[in-house]
């Protein structure tokens, strides 16, 4: 067993440890999460600036974390079937667009959500 483990029962925080390092990993390695990061905390700050209402940083907050959570199941999907053979295959290409495609809709509601949110501060 590795050093997550004592007496057979895991450590406290072990889980809490992987997932903080595969967010970590993913901003570090993919440009997209740093795409989605530069517009999470320019919505974060004009909903400062702005002063929005709770119910619209609720939104704002349910947005931001649907389309960073997106990004990284697209990139577990990459990762796996890049994994699975260095091959080409249709099949493959086929799944990995449909990943990349369900980020890009949930980045197209985002963008609107937002317009819907700050256009009547502005």
């Amino acid at each position: 067993m590795n050093s997550d483990w004592k007496d057979g029962k895991r450590k406290r925080g072990a889980g809490f440890r992987y997932a903080f390092r595969g967010v970590l990993m993913v901003f570090k390695e993919e440009r997209n999460m740093k795409v989605h990061v530069f517009f999470a905390m320019l919505a974060i700050a004009c909903g400062a600036m702005f002063g929005i209402r709770q119910v619209e940083w609720l939104i704002i907050t349910v947005t931001i974390t649907s389309v960073m959570t997106l990004e990284m199941v697209n990139t577990c999907i990459e990762r796996i079937m890049n994994y699975a053979t260095t091959d080409y295959d249709p099949k493959i290409r086929t799944i990995k667009d449909i990943a990349a495609g369900a980020v890009l809709t949930a980045a197209i509601a985002a963008v609107i959500i937002g317009l819907i949110v700050f256009i009547p501060y502005l």
